[in-house]
């Protein structure tokens, strides 16, 4: 058996394959190792977990998670791993990688990520050939579901969201200014606060204007200050993956045009591609 799973920020989706290639799916909470430690991985998971997973039939595990930028955050989560499904063999690889896998499979291209955070990379067909750093929520992550919502919050506390966006989203959140920045800034996993919403964002059908610009210029601000700055960007497809992406894509189908780059795949989740990429790949089967 095969454990495949897709960690962002704010959720993990799972797959664990049998040896017939019979797929079952679950979720945890996402493990930013930026934001967790191993222990809190250990107590989240058994907790999380379904309680028949046969732990001890599970001879691989794939973990691509967000913030496993480096030896040091990616052993984080390894050392979590390792506790855990003691009788497998433990890769961890960034969700970038994820998410060029599932989007480009075993083909060379531009992929990206807009989720809570933010990432992009050439993929050579194998592994991330190039990436420019998104500098993560505080000095970037444009077009991020963090980004649009700090861009909604900011609006908000500044008095520029026109009244009746003010006014429902009082009414949603019962959060005064004092309490918005109390959260921020005092209170742990704010990238998960700002992005939270982004939700909100998506549902406003009192000023659809104002809610298609919030979001058309963090689309903009992605591609101006990330993706054109790679080589010859628009030599490639536009492929993306996230529920921000996913559930933004007109709006970003259109920037991404304007930018002259051609739209291939823009989906929500990766993971039924990542499993199929490793059935592909994977000695077990």
């Amino acid at each position: 058996m095969i454990l495949i799973a897709d960690g962002g920020s704010t959720k993990t989706s799972w797959c664990l394959i049998d040896e017939n290639a019979k797929k079952v799916l679950f979720n945890t909470e996402g493990y930013n190792p930026y934001f967790s430690d191993t222990e809190y991985i250990i107590a989240s998971m058994k907790k999380n977990m379904p309680s028949d997973l046969p732990i001890g039939k599970i001879k691989e595990v794939y973990y691509y998670g967000a913030g496993v930028h480096s030896d040091e955050k990616a052993s984080i989560v390894s050392k979590a791993m390792e506790a855990i499904f003691t009788a497998a063999e433990i890769k961890i690889g960034h969700d970038l990688l994820a998410a060029a896998r599932a989007l480009l499979g075993d083909q060379r291209g531009f992929a990206a990520i807009l989720g809570t955070g933010t990432n992009t990379c050439i993929y050579d067909g194998e592994y991330i050939e190039f990436n420019i750093d998104s500098l993560a929520y505080i000095l970037g992550d444009e077009g991020s579901g963090c980004y649009i919502g700090k861009k909604l919050l900011g609006d908000y506390i500044r008095g520029y969201m026109p009244k009746n966006v003010r006014d429902n989203f009082w009414e949603t959140f019962k959060l005064s200014p004092e309490d918005v920045l109390n959260a921020v800034y005092t209170k742990p996993l704010p990238n998960r606060f700002c992005a939270s919403f982004s939700k909100f964002v998506y549902d406003i059908t009192l000023n659809i204007e104002y809610s298609r610009s919030l979001v058309k210029t963090s689309f903009e601000d992605f591609f101006k200050n990330i993706v054109s700055h790679y080589p010859n960007y628009q030599d490639y497809e536009f492929n993306c993956i996230g529920s921000v992406a996913y559930n933004f894509r007109n709006v970003l189908e259109e920037v991404a045009v304007e930018h002259g780059m051609k739209v291939g795949k823009i989906i929500r989740s990766p993971i039924d591609h990542l499993v199929d990429y490793h059935i592909k790949h994977s000695k077990v089967f």
